[in-house]
């Protein structure tokens, strides 16, 4: 299964169907240059297609990548109406959203350590060179 949220996590609309809403998942199953590329076309045909498409893409947050962390990612799935899979699945994608968080937190402790060493050896050789 693929959608708009696995690219735009945080983004996913409900409410938007027919060929707007389907035209929306094309293009976010394409990721932002999609976007772009349907914002200068519509500046290009009728410069207000373009403007009501940028402004849609920073209303949805899409310009920007829709979320300063990506680690408040949130999936949603329709229920399929079989309780025990819709169970199984919820639990599922709640334990991939906790081992996602863990680790993009393992990732930033290991970018801090990395800046400290980094930092760390700077100073002993600015130290080293006062010293001289």
């Amino acid at each position: 299964m693929h959608s708009a949220s696995q690219h735009l996590p945080g983004c996913h609309m409900t409410g938007i169907t027919g060929p707007v809403g389907r035209a929306r998942d094309w293009l976010d199953e394409r990721g932002r240059p999609a976007w772009i590329v349907t914002m200068v076309l519509g500046f290009v045909l009728f410069w207000p297609v373009g403007l009501a498409v940028l402004a849609y893409m920073i209303w949805s947050k899409r310009m920007f990548g829709c979320s300063s962390k990506r680690s408040s990612a949130r999936y949603y799935a329709a229920p399929t109406g079989n309780s025990a899979f819709d169970a199984y699945r919820s639990e599922t994608l709640k334990r991939l959203e906790d081992e996602h968080r863990d680790f993009v937190g393992f990732l930033q402790k290991l970018r801090e350590a990395k800046d400290k060493a980094e930092f760390d050896q700077f100073m002993q050789q600015r130290d080293d060179k006062a010293e001289a």
